[in-house]
């Protein structure tokens, strides 16, 4: 049973206005995200075009703000902006003659690569953890708004739990959708992307400490410029199942 049958944290309260919480000025989103949806393409080829620190910075962002299940974040990211750090990722995740040895050139040539990992577990630390982020962040002007969420959130995660008791299904669910939003937002940014679960999770794992910090890679995502010449996907139609067979309207 739920922790408690009142309102969830906020719910019946009307928002607080605070220095860092200002309203959105929606005219500043003037890109059509439909269109984006349905233009971008996966890239097949990269130029090797390096991306500038502004890029880089906003790509971050789209990492850092993502949508997550009670606030959970369960992630964590390896981020491959240099060609070092690329190769890095392209010799432990794909290697030169391994299973995925067919992913590591675009590794390699992309503007930068991200390993996605989501957590193993969640424990009773970073659940705390949580909590005192957001308040530092003004999330609670009353306290019994801390408490509340604290309760809701540990009988929630306990919700998620496989029948072995781990969280981690749930953890890489949550990390799927912040991959899905990357991909839409670097097309947003003019950018090409490619997602890739062709990756050696154990050799990622192994080389940026993984598995030591709690986490699991599950995929990876390359950003940059495609080159067309290249790419064989570049100017062919998209192909998707109508929507009369994908939707259900209730």
């Amino acid at each position: 049973m739920p922790p408690t049958a009142r309102a969830m944290p906020g719910q019946n309260r009307k928002p607080a206005m605070t220095k860092t919480s200002t309203p959105t000025d929606v005219s500043r989103f003037h890109t059509d995200i439909a269109e984006v949806a349905r233009s971008r393409h996966t890239a097949k080829a990269y130029t090797g075009e390096e991306l500038s620190a502004a890029q880089v910075n906003d790509l971050l962002d789209l990492l850092r703000y993502s949508a997550s299940s009670v606030n959970s974040q369960p992630w964590h990211f390896v981020v491959g902006s240099t060609p070092e750090g690329r190769a890095k990722i392209a010799n432990a995740g794909a290697g030169d003659d391994g299973d995925y040895s067919f992913n590591g050139p675009n590794i390699r040539a992309c503007g930068m690569a991200v390993v996605f990992a989501a957590r193993r577990d969640i424990d009773e630390t970073y659940l705390a953890h949580l909590l005192e982020v957001e308040d530092a962040d003004d999330r609670y002007p009353e306290p019994s708004n801390k408490a509340e969420m604290a309760q809701i959130r540990e009988w929630f995660v306990g919700l998620m739990r496989d029948d072995g008791g781990s969280a981690h299904g749930w953890c890489a669910r949550q990390t799927y959708w912040n991959g899905g939003q990357f991909l839409l937002g670097a097309a947003a940014m003019g950018l090409d992307a490619t997602p890739m679960e062709g990756i050696d999770a154990d050799g990622l794992d192994a080389e940026f400490g993984l598995a030591d910090a709690g986490f699991r890679a599950l995929f990876c995502v390359t950003v940059g410029r495609n080159k067309d010449a290249d790419d064989w996907n570049f100017g062919l139609p998209k192909s998707r199942l109508p929507i009369s067979e994908i939707v259900t309207q209730a």
